[in-house]
């Protein structure tokens, strides 16, 4: 007999976290959105204005002017963060909302968070 729940990956859950998070965080003109993307390997990370649906600024921990303080992908996470608001300041953009993207607040996530409040990025 055919159990009644399917089985969920992890990343099924992450996109049910982050879809339940979608429905709160939005992005405007004014305070647009700061969007995480999390691989096993690597960090990207945009501002996005939703009402416009247009991606400001991107970038991932690959990108040439990201440039980590030590070894790691937590050192690499926490140098995006800081590139990402050094280009958003240069666009005019000072405060943003943090969309985490379904993961824990924790490590990489929370690295990129802290590099771009450093940077001058206002939560």
């Amino acid at each position: 007999m055919r159990s009644v729940r399917s089985i969920r990956t992890q990343a099924d859950r992450r996109r049910r976290r982050h879809l339940r998070v979608r429905k709160k965080v939005v992005g405007t003109a004014e305070r647009p959105r700061l969007v995480v993307f999390r691989s096993s390997k690597h960090m990207y990370a945009q501002v996005v204005d939703d009402t416009k649906r247009v991606t400001i600024v991107g970038a991932s921990d690959r990108t040439d002017g990201v440039k980590p303080e030590g070894p790691g992908k937590t050192a690499k996470s926490f140098a995006l963060g800081r590139h990402i608001a050094e280009q958003a300041k240069a666009k005019g953009i000072t405060r943003v909302v943090f969309d985490r993207g379904g993961y824990l607040y924790h490590g990489r996530v929370k690295a990129v968070a802290d590099g771009a409040r450093k940077g001058g990025l206002e939560f």
